[in-house]
């Protein structure tokens, strides 16, 4: 896959970024290898291997309990109130803060 400098461009201005003309020679040649790359991991055959849902690693003395992975618990938390008392500039439930982007 070959990225164009249309394309860096785009995504620049997407993120709000000035690029000099080196840096976008820079960034399309950095960027179309991770696109190649990227297409090379597609080729590959995964249909054979297992998915992973969470890697858990025994400990060295060879126990298998994870204390690590504690229970949800779900507990009140009373601060919402306070914390908008304490703020310049809250209405309701939100605070007011500036705006910073202009576009």
């Amino acid at each position: 896959m070959t990225i164009s400098r249309e394309d860096v461009l785009r995504v620049a201005e997407l993120a709000h970024l000035g690029l000099s003309p080196e840096e976008v020679e820079k960034f399309q040649t950095q960027l179309d290898g991770i696109l190649n790359y990227i297409d090379k991991l597609n080729q590959l055959d995964v249909s054979q291997i297992q998915p992973m849902s969470q890697v858990v690693f025994a400990r060295e003395t060879g126990d298998v309990s994870h204390p690590e992975l504690r229970e949800d618990v779900l507990r009140p938390c009373d601060i919402g109130k306070a914390v908008l008392a304490a703020a310049p500039d809250a209405e309701g439930p939100f605070f007011r803060v500036p705006k910073v982007i202009d576009r």
